[in-house]
């Protein structure tokens, strides 16, 4: 059964990757998760920005609940090593060893009533 967190979440991750395809990011994968060893968990997106690989986590949030919260702050020092364990899988994977990476955050807010979101990219984490 789906639940309604990870409908709102799922919406989140929608509106991350039309924001960064119209920012010129090639989307290469999404909710990626490593398939060899022990289940680390999974990236939300991952993308190309020229030449360089993103990937990227992204936080979802209601607006009127959550307004005054920063979405990124639940990004912790543990939730980085895993997400760099699984983009070292990744890159294994598909052979881009040869291209540099970074980690990203879009934070999105999510207004009901407004039917708008807001998007906060913050590069390189």
């Amino acid at each position: 059964m789906v639940t309604l967190k990870r409908n709102f979440g799922d919406l989140g991750e929608k509106l991350a990757v039309k924001y960064l395809t119209n920012k010129s990011y090639q989307i290469l994968d999404t909710n990626f998760q490593n398939a060899l060893g022990r289940r680390l968990g999974e990236i939300d997106i991952i993308a190309r920005d020229r030449e360089e690989l993103v990937f990227v986590e992204v936080k979802t949030r209601e607006m009127k609940k959550y307004a005054e919260t920063l979405p990124e702050e639940n990004i912790t020092p543990m939730k980085l090593r895993r997400m760099a364990k699984i983009a070292e899988a990744y890159i294994r994977l598909n052979h881009l060893d040869h291209l540099d990476y970074r980690f990203d955050a879009i934070s999105v807010w999510l207004d009901y009533e407004s039917k708008k979101a807001k998007i906060k990219h913050i590069k390189s984490l």
